[in-house]
């Protein structure tokens, strides 16, 4: 099979598409074969060996694809089936994976918009419904609206009855607009914490100065959480930064509100899985400024 594989930490051009061994089955995973993925910004720091491990290396975490063997274990699932769900190593035309951590996709949702939704939006999730438990009627802030996480989070939090306001670039109001945000900041030219009442929770998705002005925008027993930084732990509320832990609750979730129209996944690029096609897509990550996320798809 085809996949892109990293022998060595570096640049895009490390990014090398070869032939290797397909992965065999073990008796509770199934194989998939991929029709899309996602690029993620974990994926850049992997790429750059900023979290170690053993090279040659595949990356990717997203799945959107077509059940091809199915292990005797395996309950749920059966070959033919359309799923997503979170994995490992999917910048490969076939990919193990969990059945715990996947989902049956109905036909109405594309594979592209799939892709778009395991990383980002179980840790958005994360964010507003498990850990920060945002609840009708409540105020709160997210930065980087346009973003794939952001856009996802401030959806949810919608959905969960909160007024909200985000941040974005100018360029990107008309996007905060359309998802319904209701104050929508231009970081560019507007100070979030000037324009702002004090809010019930923040979800930081920036870091650095943004994190610590948002910290004068927080209620008294407000919370902040961050997937960016590590916050300062001397502070007057409630601040922690936390790593998404997939579970398939939270994908069972998102699949409903994707169905029933109350999500809807912000794609700003879709590339070809070709060795040039994921090295764009891995520029254009690196950028910080692509508005949502970057699909990778593959050929049928």
């Amino acid at each position: 099979m085809k996949a892109i594989v990293i022998d060595e930490f570096g640049g895009i051009e490390k990014l090398q598409m070869k032939d290797i061994d397909r992965p065999t089955l073990e008796p509770d995973r199934m194989i998939v074969k991929m029709a899309a993925t996602s690029v993620n910004p974990v994926d850049v720091k992997r790429r750059k060996g900023l979290f170690g491990g053993k090279t040659p290396m595949i990356i990717g975490g997203d799945v959107s694809g077509t059940v091809v063997e199915v292990g005797d274990d395996v309950t749920g699932f059966k070959v033919g089936d359309r799923i997503m769900a979170n994995g490992a190593k999917t910048y490969a035309e076939f990919v193990v994976v969990n059945p715990d951590r996947a989902v049956v996709l109905p036909d109405m949702v594309s594979f592209e918009e799939a892709a778009a939704i395991p990383l980002a939006g179980q840790t958005a999730y994360e964010a507003v419904v498990t850990r920060g438990q945002v609840k009708d009627g409540q105020k709160v802030l997210i930065h980087g609206g346009s973003g794939g996480v952001g856009s996802l989070a401030v959806q949810i939090a919608k959905i969960k009855g909160a007024w909200v306001a985000s941040t974005a670039s100018g360029k990107n109001q008309s996007l905060l607009k359309d998802l319904d945000v209701d104050r929508p900041v231009d970081y560019k030219s507007e100070a979030f914490e000037e324009l702002l009442d004090p809010v019930d929770f923040v979800f930081d998705t920036v870091g650095g100065d943004v994190q610590t002005r948002s910290l004068s925008v927080i209620k008294e027993g407000g919370h902040l959480l961050s997937i960016a930084a590590k916050p300062d732990e001397n502070t007057a509320v409630k601040a922690e930064f936390f790593s998404m832990s997939p579970k398939k609750e939270a994908l069972e979730d998102l699949l409903t509100w994707l169905e029933e129209g109350k999500i809807r996944p912000v794609i700003s690029e879709m590339l070809d899985f070709t060795e040039e096609g994921v090295r764009k897509a891995h520029e254009l990550s690196e950028t910080g400024h692509t508005g949502g996320k970057i699909i990778l798809t593959f050929p049928e």
